[in-house]
């Protein structure tokens, strides 16, 4: 009996032992959660229960030169799910409203089910189904009422203007990152500092009440206004759109139109272009900038450059040297052939340029080489080519320049005639711009300025890179090259009035595999106006041209098009009175502005075109309230009236009031909607007689207006609004 006491007094000692050894355990264990990972602990705990919710800073936005807005930030919904609340509902409805809600949401935004079903369903407190929808189907899900989901306001990039600038403006991704272009190129600066709430919350995503919030606002982007007109961009953006509509389209074409006196890029068109609104839509090919990512060979073009070289360094002169063209030039036994089936014979240096005949440049580069070795390749790197400009768009190439070391006297004679040398459509246009800057070679831009609020942060200053050559030797080379629009091959671009200097280029497409490709050509045309004293500098390039090939016929007349009107709407007068030599009486050139104030926009509009005027239009609303120049002014045929509409309030800035257009003609109402910076969808001919959005709406810039016409003899009933 002893020996069983004594066993038990042990088995409740030893149960003691056990028990004071745990309990000193756990006060051990307490312990360390209190005062060593005490601190740890409570911020995990904070955490959870605190929610940190991100509000979006809105991106600056892109305006033209003029404060036409070209990429603004608006509101859109995402449509995000709280699974927490679905399964905080009774066991036996949880299944029942997850399938609803999974259900409801895919029909609506057309996504699989079984995705939509595993993100409803899931362990997470907060998932995205659908990033920045259309305000129709956030309505549609709002009107649906169903558990756990929540829209939430979200900034996107949208660019009113459509494909207007858009390898400019590049686009932007869900989350508005930059994705090319000036938005890529300046995301530090347009993308701004996204604000937060702070808050308290339970384990169901509720918030707790008398919690404690934190606001911390967002700093919206800088706002960036760049050098382009949008008006200009639209001249050049038309006629590329006419030329891949034409009945030989070539593989694509672009133009850009510089100030030499400035470096600022005026215009930059690409012909095979996008909406930047769905970037996302598009290959890489089509959003891919061929004028400032490709290079080509420039031919002929680069002519201008040979000439100013062989000027600057007296190894030609424009009075006394002479040039014989046998049809052919020989160089270290190899023979070089003239473009012309006929050979030009003895020539002076306007005249071989007159002619861009090939033997004669062939010896104006040789003379270069010939007075110091590497000579000519000194002035082409001063003019820029082999490097990059530092124009503010992403993937610039440096262009192709061959090895100076490896350079023979055939390669020196065919770079002097533009052939195998490789540079990109900002280079040539930068470089020939020096010529129109009495040889000042000038950084290209596509920044005006920058601003945050009202405070500028950046303006653009003329950036000088270097004096290349002379003034006198730039002033004779735009004399030698003004011939060539006169009498040589550039005579499409001719503009009556006007002293254009001017140069074409034919070349073969260098092969992958080595060589030219047969049948490839690239064709292009650069120009300058005035010439004595110029303003503009245009570029056209034409990549693969079908049909006819010649720059003379492709990229002239594109030229001839596109500063026609650019010129008329900048205002830059003839310098030759076209009128010289018309009888009085004869003049209808010139005509008398109509008043069109407190008019409709639509009427103001139709009055100044059938007056023989071109109109721009700025602010809002229906009434024309301001025009310059006043009525009664007597103004050039074709120049350009501006005009100020309704309210230009900052809340109706980016929108436009629709005017009435029924009973109006297709070109009218085509005229009309342009000006305004509205999109036509037509259907049918003759007169307008319905319309949609209906006159009076406000809408952005850009929207679409679907118009239907009929045939006059039809009967037409138009209610007066």
């Amino acid at each position: 009996m002893a020996a069983v006491k004594l066993g038990i007094r042990r088995k409740i000692a030893l149960i003691l032992g056990l028990f004071l050894l745990a309990f000193f355990l756990v006060i051990v264990k307490l312990g360390i959660v209190q005062i060593i990972q005490g601190e740890e602990l409570q911020a995990r705990a904070d955490d959870w229960r605190t929610r940190d919710v991100s509000v979006d800073a809105a991106r600056g936005t892109i305006y033209d030169r003029n404060g036409g807005k070209l990429a603004i930030s608006i509101t859109a919904d995402s449509v995000a799910v709280r699974p927490s609340e679905i399964k905080a509902l009774p066991e036996e409805e949880q299944e029942i409203e997850a399938d609803k809600t999974a259900r409801t949401l895919a029909n609506i935004l057309d996504l699989d089910y079984q995705t939509v079903y595993d993100k409803v369903t899931s362990d997470q407190s907060y998932v995205y189904i659908a990033r920045k929808i259309d305000f129709e189907l956030a309505e549609q899900i709002r009107e649906a009422d169903l558990t756990g989901v929540e829209l939430e306001e979200e900034t996107q990039r949208y660019y009113p203007k459509g494909t207007l600038a858009a390898h400019i403006l590049g686009g932007a991704g869900v989350d508005n990152q930059g994705l090319s272009g000036i938005e890529y190129e300046l995301e530090d600066l347009l993308v701004g500092e996204d604000g937060r709430i702070v808050g308290e919350y339970d384990a169901n995503n509720n918030p707790i009440p008398q919690a404690e919030y934190e606001y911390i606002s967002p700093q919206d982007g800088y706002d960036v206004y760049l050098t382009i007109d949008e008006n200009i961009q639209y001249f050049c953006e038309r006629e590329l759109a006419n030329l891949m509509e034409s009945e030989f389209p070539p593989k694509n074409a672009g133009i850009i139109i510089m100030d030499p006196n400035t470096g600022e890029i005026l215009a930059m068109a690409v012909a095979n272009t996008y909406d930047p609104n769905n970037y996302t839509d598009y290959d890489s090919s089509v959003v891919r900038n061929f004028l400032v990512n490709d290079s080509y060979e420039p031919g002929s073009t680069f002519k201008i450059i040979t000439t100013a070289v062989a000027l600057e360094e007296g190894t030609v002169s424009e009075d006394s040297s002479s040039f014989y063209c046998p049809g052919y030039a020989m160089v270290a036994g190899s023979r070089i052939g003239c473009w012309a089936s006929t050979p030009h014979g003895t020539q002076t240096l306007a005249e071989a340029v007159q002619n861009s005949c090939n033997p004669a440049f062939v010896a104006i580069g040789q003379s270069i080489e010939a007075k110091e070795d590497g000579l000519f390749y000194k002035y082409i790197n001063a003019f820029g080519f082999g490097q990059t400009t530092g124009i503010e768009l992403n993937g610039e190439s440096s262009g192709i320049l061959q090895d100076e070391a490896n350079v023979n006297q055939v390669e020196i004679s065919t770079i002097a005639m533009g052939q195998g040398i490789s540079v990109t459509p900002i280079q040539m246009i930068t470089a020939v711009s020096a010529i129109a800057n009495d040889g000042v070679l000038l950084k290209p831009t596509l920044v005006s300025k920058v601003m945050d609020g009202d405070t500028v942060v950046y303006e653009h200053q003329p950036e000088e890179v270097r004096q290349v050559v002379s003034a006198e030797t730039a002033a004779t080379v735009r004399e030698l090259i003004v011939n060539v629009v006169t009498n040589g091959s550039g005579t499409q671009a001719a503009i009556e009035g006007y002293t254009i200097g001017g140069k074409t280029g034919t070349a073969q497409k260098a092969s992958e595999t080595g060589g030219y490709a047969p049948g490839k050509y690239v064709a292009s045309f650069v120009g300058m106006v005035p010439a004595d004293d110029p303003e503009l500098v245009c570029l056209v390039v034409v990549d693969e041209p079908s049909g006819v090939y010649y720059g003379s016929q492709t990229a002239a007349p594109i030229f001839h098009s596109v500063m026609s009107d650019t010129l008329r709407y900048l205002g830059i007068d003839p310098e030759v009175d076209a009128n010289d030599g018309i009888e009085d009486g004869e003049d209808n050139l010139s005509e008398t502005v109509p008043s069109v104030v407190n008019l409709s926009v639509a009427d103001a509009i139709t009055n100044l075109q059938q007056a023989g005027f071109n109109v721009k239009l700025s602010g809002s609303g229906n009434t024309v309230t301001s025009q310059q120049p006043a009525a009664g002014v007597t103004a050039k045929s074709g120049s350009t009236v501006l005009l100020t509409a309704g309210d230009d309030s900052e809340e109706n800035e980016g929108m436009v009031t629709v005017p009435d257009l029924r009973g109006k003609r297709f070109a009218e109402v085509a005229n009309i909607l342009s000006v305004l910076g509205l999109s036509l969808s037509a259907e049918g001919s003759g007169v307008a007689y319905s319309q949609s959005p209906d006159y009076g709406a406000v809408v952005p810039s850009g929207t679409t207006i679907s118009v239907k016409f009929e045939d006059e003899d039809d009967s037409i009933t138009v209610i007066a609004p």
